[in-house]
């Protein structure tokens, strides 16, 4: 691995870049996916919508940037823990054998020690927050420790997997605004559903080893009916939205608001090629801008207050 930037895991976005990085450095760049950084952003949005929706975008832009490095280390010491605990399957499916624990380009025990400086990190960002967020942000570390095993278990890992990656709504939310809200709880909802969706367009990628493997998600539950699935779930996240919006402020406003990411959404369902990788990968990709106009959406109520 460290001498040809061609055997950087497939789906790395930043192929040229990992290249450059010193041979020692790449496997540790790689186990965290710095290479891919749509990861951190899926789990940063929800975190800015909670900031957002309850009007702290601007006042509190600072909270944005702890909330987005939080979100870079913790995303990349999930993706450390998975891979330890996934390292064998990993070795049986084509696009994760040459990760640096698959493929032996890393030893478990420098795995460990590379998670523990991110979790170190992570925690420099948790002391950033308030008391209660505090609180609500270790309520997610048995989530995270328990979705490696998800998809030995369930068909639908995807939906832990919302729940892992929308926690930041709530921690975003309670950090401006330490009291509950149900504009915070159906905010929360609908990203649990927003990621089952793009989860689900993920894992098309995957379909023939996992079931080769024995590796369970939505989109083999689903089968041919993989399109109807993420539109249903794209729908209750709208819905769910849409109910949190006019809950905080009963204004046509609010709606109106989720219009383009509604838009975008629907063009994800509607163009997917469920038998295409590649257009799935790119669909996936694309929930890194529905995030962008989802936490628009959410600026513009929050401050209209």
């Amino acid at each position: 691995m460290s001498n040809q930037p061609d055997q950087i895991v497939p789906d790395s976005e930043h192929k040229g870049i990992m290249g450059l990085l010193p041979a020692v450095a790449r496997p540790y760049a790689l186990l965290a996916r710095l290479d891919r950084p749509i990861g951190w952003w899926l789990l940063f949005w929800p975190c800015a919508w909670g900031v957002a929706l309850a009007g702290g975008a601007i006042a509190r832009w600072d909270l944005l940037l702890w909330l987005l490095l939080g979100s870079i280390a913790m995303r990349g010491a999930g993706c450390v823990y998975n891979d330890i605990v996934d390292r064998d399957l990993d070795r049986q499916v084509e696009r994760t054998r040459s990760r640096p624990l698959a493929s032996g380009a890393l030893s478990v025990k420098a795995a460990w020690i590379w998670l523990v400086i991110l979790c170190l990190i992570g925690l420099l960002v948790w002391s950033q927050i308030n008391g209660t967020a505090k609180l609500v942000a270790l309520g997610s570390l048995a989530l995270v420790a328990a979705y490696p095993f998800m998809k030995r278990i369930t068909w639908w890992p995807q939906a832990w997997l919302g729940m892992v990656f929308s926690w930041g709504a709530l921690v975003g939310w309670l950090a401006i605004d330490p009291q509950f809200h149900w504009a915070m709880t159906l905010l929360y909802l609908g990203s649990i559903f927003w990621v089952i969706g793009y989860d689900t367009i993920y894992a098309l990628q995957d379909r023939e080893d996992d079931a080769l493997v024995g590796i369970r998600s939505s989109a083999l539950r689903l089968g041919e009916n993989v399109r109807f699935g993420v539109l249903f779930c794209y729908l209750v996240a709208l819905v769910s939205w849409a109910t949190a919006f006019w809950t905080l402020r009963p204004q046509w406003l609010g709606v109106i608001a989720l219009v383009p990411v509604a838009l975008h959404l629907l063009w994800q369902v509607t163009t997917l090629k469920s038998g295409d990788g590649q257009d799935a990968l790119a669909k996936f990709r694309s929930n890194r801008f529905a995030g962008f106009l989802m936490f628009l959406a959410c600026l513009v109520l929050g401050q209209a207050g």
